[in-house]
């Protein structure tokens, strides 16, 4: 047995059935929104900035997988959507770095 007779190229002309996309999307949206009430939760009781932070991320993360199903089209179609995660992942660095300048001072 070969290894394309194993690993078969995909079909790249099938759309993958658009109620497991919804599906799919809106687990992942909850999920990052769970994922944000923990970090809330851990930042009213340490008042740390950090998991403040972490936990807008996720928010913005859950966003940008639930907008795309919402408005019906892929997230190829909406290059905007994709600011959104920029956004989450630019938050969790600033946020590392304020963290780790603000020890350096102590």
């Amino acid at each position: 047995m070969t290894l394309s007779q194993l690993f078969p190229p995909a079909d790249i002309d099938t759309m993958p059935d658009p109620m497991t996309v919804a599906f799919y999307s809106g687990a992942s949206g909850l999920e990052c929104l769970i994922a944000g009430l923990f970090f809330l939760r851990f930042w009213r009781r340490t008042g740390e900035g950090l998991f403040l932070a972490f936990a807008v991320a996720f928010w913005l993360l859950g966003a940008n997988a639930v907008i795309p199903t919402l408005l019906g089209r892929p997230a190829q179609a909406h290059g905007e959507v994709y600011l959104l995660r920029l956004a989450a992942f630019l938050l969790i660095i600033l946020a590392i770095l304020a963290k780790n300048v603000r020890s350096r001072k102590r």
